[in-house]
């Protein structure tokens, strides 16, 4: 669970815990929390033990304090600087919140001294920032400059855009504390164009009381009460009761300035009921105080006197209301004055020139006067360095802008070079487009050729043979066998006829298998490899996921190239034995023929292939497939052919 800063979350953080679903949520995550230190160890549990101090801060600060004390002697136990660091800061905030202030410091600096080991300048900014608020608080203002300044400077150094601003924001409050109105109004404003610019909304309602305040104090009320209207209607918007008492307060002195009693008198009152129940007692004194006044000027003087007591009992009972006091003396005095009591007067008169001068001396002034040259001498450094950083980032621009042009060059000639190679891809790629569609008119001639000349000789020839076999048979009877010789050589002219028609049918059969045409692939190289005697070559033929017609022109082109293959077998290579596989998968169709005769090497200088093995490759290729051939002498031969179907 994140822990965000005190000078930033601490109004809102008021706000969420005040309603009943804040508190439950609170709760939900304490029982959590507790869960948690059951079952972790080492970092974890420091970790843990610190998430429990900040959730108890607003619910039972002795929990917190005690979590935070737990957290501090196991992470020193096991050396964990990063949760001791933590644990003093959660705590430092604690005791803030009590307004107890040297507690605060001493356990924020020990934070700071751990987080600068750690080379945490995120970190040390944050301590500052918190330190210079704590001397703040207690009215004294050298010290609240110096720790704001370093707190700037680090935010500066990090390019932290919303510490900038708090830390701008709080240095104008100090200035403000010492009179230096237009100062003070110097920083607010580079406070709340950061603040607008990031959106910073709690950050604004806060930089717009205090930019008010200052106006307040320089009587340009026109401004003061517009930039106090803004800081309240954010803090109702944002239920932020801090900022919202401070704006109703801030606003009904002003009201008082011009006399506007009745208007001033209600802001107050609801600025004071909010104060309490934040436990502001620096913000209470300073609402009793602008009452005391209110009271004082409808001539009210026991109220007044009763409620200026009130106040100045109550801040000096506190160790941060030196200047809402110094008010209080000064309003009694005129009091007393009034009412015709110039000893008591005296009195307080000499209480408030002697509480200013603790406020405002002269060694403070140079004080602040050192601090701010320092202030404006980082400055100046801070110039040279974005000086010299500009000159830095010009002559990279140069030597960018320089790389950019050769770039640019080997880029357009890289591009005339690709586009010259895409030109010549395409090229080979119509090219081999041109091929394939040669190839593919080819193969479709010749297959129609095949088919015409088988149709020829079935239709033609063997019609012509059948009728030459039948008018040879009628003659049997008229003709007069002299010798047993003329019979003999009769029948053997018709036997010749027979086994003309039988070749001729065979042959038609070869060249266009009905089989094929009717039955697929797979059935026309079973009649095929059938038709062969199996005395001279045995055949083991085997076929797997055929059980679909494939496209007419990869069977016809498959069945002439096995029917290529195995005529090669028989004629060439002595084998007895042959294995044909046909397979059909999601990859395509794979096809190897393998045989036992006696091979030939590949590796020979004088081997060259056929016309046959030729052809087999063509139209394979011609099928985008692959076909290998793997032989050596006396070990046969295997033809591994692979078609894709996508």
């Amino acid at each position: 669970m994140k822990k965000i800063s005190l000078w930033i979350f601490l109004p809102a953080i008021f706000a969420a815990l005040s309603t009943p679903a804040g508190a439950q949520k609170n709760k939900a995550i304490l029982d959590s929390l507790l869960t948690l230190t059951k079952v972790q160890t080492d970092s974890q549990l420091v970790q843990t033990y610190n998430e429990l101090t900040w959730q108890y801060r607003l619910v039972d600060r002795d929990k917190a304090i005690e979590a935070g004390n737990e957290a501090i002697q196991l992470a020193e136990k096991i050396n964990y600087k990063k949760g001791i660091a933590q644990a003093y800061n959660d705590l430092g905030i604690i005791f803030f919140d009590q307004e107890n202030y040297d507690t605060a410091i001493l356990l924020y600096n020990r934070s700071a001294a751990l987080r600068k080991a750690l080379n945490d300048e995120a970190g040390q900014a944050k301590i500052f920032n918190k330190i210079g608020i704590v001397y703040q608080k207690q009215g004294v203002f050298d010290k609240a400059l110096e720790n704001q300044l370093k707190a700037l400077a680090l935010f500066e150094q990090a390019a932290n855009e919303q510490g900038i601003s708090y830390s701008l924001n709080n240095i104008g409050i100090i200035h403000q504390n010492l009179g230096r109105y237009e100062k003070a109004i110097e920083y607010q404003l580079r406070s709340i164009k950061i603040k607008e610019k990031i959106g910073d909304k709690y950050g604004l309602a806060g930089s717009y009381v205090n930019i008010a305040n200052n106006y307040l104090n320089l009587q340009d009320h026109q401004r003061s009460a517009d930039y106090y209207g803004k800081a309240i209607s954010i803090s109702r918007d944002l239920n932020d009761k801090e900022y919202l008492s401070n704006a109703l307060n801030n606003l009904g002195s002003q009201h008082l300035r011009e006399g506007k009693t009745k208007l001033a008198v209600p802001l107050i009152r609801e600025a004071f009921t909010l104060r309490d129940s934040l436990g502001d007692t620096k913000g209470m004194v300073s609402c009793l105080h602008n009452l005391g006044e209110a009271f004082l000027q409808e001539g009210k003087y026991d109220s007044a006197v009763i409620t200026l007591e009130r106040g100045l009992s109550m801040g000096k009972q506190a160790v941060n209301c030196k200047p809402e006091i110094n008010k209080i003396y000064l309003a009694l005095a005129n009091l007393y004055e009034q009412q015709g009591e110039p000893k008591k007067s005296l009195e307080l008169f000499k209480l408030y020139a002697a509480s200013k001068d603790s406020l405002f001396t002269d060694g403070l002034g140079e004080k602040f006067a050192e601090l701010e040259t320092k202030f404006k001498t980082l400055e100046k450094e801070k110039l040279i360095q974005q000086q010299q950083f500009d000159l830095t980032q010009k002559n990279y621009w140069i030597m960018s802008i320089a790389g950019l042009l050769v770039l640019g060059t080997l880029l357009g000639y890289s591009y005339l070079h690709r586009s010259k190679l895409k030109q010549q891809k395409n090229l080979q790629r119509e090219v081999i487009v041109q091929q394939d569609l040669a190839t593919k008119a080819i193969l479709h001639a010749e297959e129609n050729e095949r088919k015409r000349i088988a149709a020829d000789l079935h239709d033609g020839v063997g019609q012509m043979m059948s009728v030459a076999k039948m008018n040879l048979s009628a003659f049997e009877s008229d003709l007069q066998f002299t010798s047993p010789q003329q019979r003999m050589a009769y029948e053997k002219m018709i036997d010749l006829v027979d086994d003309s028609c039988r070749e001729i049918r065979s042959i038609s059969h070869q060249m266009m298998p009905n089989a094929l045409l009717k039955s697929g692939l797979a059935s026309a190289l079973k009649e095929f490899l059938d038709r062969i005697d199996s005395r001279l070559l045995t055949i083991n033929f085997h076929t797997e996921g055929l059980n679909e017609r494939l496209a007419t022109n990869i069977e016809t082109v498959l069945y002439r190239v096995l029917q290529e293959c195995v005529n090669n077998v028989i004629k060439h290579s002595e084998a007895n034995r042959l294995e044909i596989a046909l397979i059909k998968d999601a990859d395509g169709i794979s096809v190897t023929i393998e045989d036992d005769g006696k091979g030939f090497d590949k590796s020979m200088a004088d081997f060259e292939e056929g016309i046959g093995l030729k052809n087999i490759r063509t139209r394979i290729e011609y099928l985008k497939g692959t076909v290998e051939f793997d032989s050596e002498p006396g070990r046969g031969t295997l033809v591994a052919i692979h078609v894709p179907l996508s």
